[in-house]
């Protein structure tokens, strides 16, 4: 989050415009403009808790994480900045829970790249702010309105679920597979095998489908499940308490807040972030992972056969296998068999 992202470079064309409002920003937020931003006053809400690391090291408790915002986050804001995410019922779900916290009259501003479907704002908001397109640069839209009716938010109503093996996993618009078991996770699950023991992480947890699938034929294990994303985090806490199983769920931004060491990890890692292709998270996920196991455990993850994970993994393990493929994924299983440095 260094270099403005081409949204935010839309939103300094206008900058002027914003040094007498007291700003909420929120959404897909990918840099600090929002620490940067000459106004009155200036407030961030996300799901993002690696955005939020960022932000509240420049706004301290101006800038909050968590999956619903409330009144005390947005204090007495009178705009509304909203960066548009690739996922319409996130968005519809975050803009809801935002305009109901709002005063009526207040500007609603809603940014994105085009290619991200931004141009649906206009529809799904004509109830209460319609708006109108101001601004069109390096591929993002820029679209103004004003508060005219407050909607009602209902915290679960972005809440549903899906069966798998027995199993009821929960979800929450945004987070991964929310409609229904992916492809690559489904090939990861099918090399687990029974009676596995030992501490296992889970590192972008998503719905939790993962460690629930493994611990419903594996009860000794223990389970830790972490993500970026507090819908994410709710979901796999969810998923857990639904099929009655243990396990601590943690925000962390891979390993930031992850201590002690692992038997296992298992991830089906992410490669993109907002809509850009990264790869960062995946190669910060094969390359830690080696401080977090104990000797003989192992990494397993599911990716793209494209990616280029074989080189990372044997540059960070000294080793790697493929235990499943098709034609699109791999399964990849690496080995700590090297003892930690001092």
């Amino acid at each position: 989050m260094s270099a403005f992202t081409p949204a935010s470079e839309v939103l300094l064309r206008h900058s002027d415009d914003f040094e007498a409002s007291r700003i909420l920003f929120a959404g897909d937020l990918q840099d600090d403009l929002p620490a940067r931003l000459d106004t009155a006053a200036s407030r961030v809400h996300t799901q993002q808790y690696h955005h939020w690391q960022v932000l509240s090291r420049l706004m301290d408790d101006r800038a909050s994480y968590s999956l619903v915002a409330d009144a005390a986050m947005v204090g007495d804001s009178n705009t509304l900045i909203y960066y548009w995410p690739k996922n319409k019922p996130e968005a519809l779900f975050q803009l809801t829970n935002l305009l109901s916290l709002l005063p009526v009259g207040s500007d609603i501003f809603v940014v994105g790249e085009n290619r991200s479907g931004v141009r649906s704002a206009e529809q799904m908001l004509e109830k209460y702010a319609p708006l109108t397109k101001i601004d069109s640069a390096r591929r993002c839209g820029l679209y103004h309105g004003r508060l005219e009716t407050v909607p009602v938010f209902d915290p679960e109503s972005g809440w549903g679920e899906y069966q798998h093996e027995g199993l009821t996993i929960k979800t929450l618009p945004g987070v991964f597979s929310r409609d229904g078991l992916d492809v690559g996770s489904q090939l990861l699950l099918s090399t687990f095998t029974p009676h596995t023991k030992g501490k296992v992480l889970d590192v972008g947890c998503g719905t939790g489908v993962l460690s629930a699938s493994l611990a419903s034929h594996s009860p000794k294990v223990r389970l830790t499940l972490c993500d970026v994303s507090a819908p994410a985090v709710e979901a796999s806490r969810a998923t857990l308490a639904a099929n009655g199983l243990e396990g601590e769920v943690i925000a962390s931004d891979v390993f930031s807040a992850i201590s002690g060491r692992f038997d296992m990890i298992i991830s089906n890692p992410p490669f993109h972030d907002g809509m850009q292709t990264s790869l960062d998270a995946a190669q910060t996920l094969i390359r830690g992972a080696v401080s977090h196991l104990n000797i003989g455990g192992e990494l397993r993850l599911v990716a793209n056969a494209f990616l280029p994970y074989p080189r990372i993994l044997d540059e960070a393990f000294g080793n790697h296998e493929v235990i499943a493929q098709t034609g699109r994924f791999k399964v990849y299983r690496a080995v700590h068999t090297r003892k930690p440095k001092r």
